[in-house]
């Protein structure tokens, strides 16, 4: 029985894998248990063996992208002071906000299928673990801008100069999103 404990021999030179000695198995964590059973699901594989749907599902999600960060690089660029100049933020954020979201909606859903169908592989591949790291981060600072300096664009509204707050925001978000578009990219050649 005490054998049965014992944890196999590693051969020199080789990492030590994760063994519980109490029960001889390889722990894993629970993250990689729900990737594999998400990319064991009858979704998942139809979606990766389909020769039309993955590639159809990822042209839209990428036509998500163009109109979420379009319509987010128009305002930002406002923010700059870079475009429009003579029009208020506010009307601008009115008239974008609509197709951001239904950019962000289209996005999300698309990248949610695609994740789906590669579940597995993308729980190991560092360029989708910093993508993830970095939406966080994008989905943070138009919280923190509109919780913040955005609440008094009354009085910045018709600046050609906005606060340097409004424009680090800017230059974050527009950091940011050019990051999560190349990072999403190097997904598929990084496995």
């Amino acid at each position: 029985m005490a054998e049965a404990l014992r944890p196999p021999a590693i051969p020199l030179g080789q990492p030590y894998p994760n063994i519980n000695p109490k029960y001889g198995r390889v722990k894993m964590p629970i993250l990689l248990h729900v990737c594999q059973w998400v990319y064991g699901t009858h979704l998942s594989t139809a979606i990766r063996e389909s020769v039309w749907v993955f590639p159809i599902i990822e042209s839209i999600h990428v036509l998500g992208i163009v109109v979420l960060v379009g319509t987010i690089a128009v305002l930002d660029l406002r923010l700059l002071g870079l475009i429009m100049k003579r029009e208020p933020i506010s009307r601008i954020a009115r008239q974008v906000l609509p197709w951001t979201w239904t950019g962000f909606s289209i996005m999300f859903i698309t990248g949610l299928l695609l994740s789906i169908a590669e579940a597995a592989t993308n729980y190991y591949n560092w360029a989708f673990r910093i993508k993830l790291i970095l939406m966080i981060l994008v989905g943070l600072n138009p919280l923190i801008f509109h919780l913040t300096i955005y609440r008094q664009v009354n009085t910045w509204d018709l600046s050609n100069v906005t606060p340097i707050r409004a424009r680090a925001a800017a230059i974050c978000s527009l950091a940011l999103w050019a990051s999560i578009i190349i990072t999403g990219r190097m997904i598929a050649y990084l496995n």
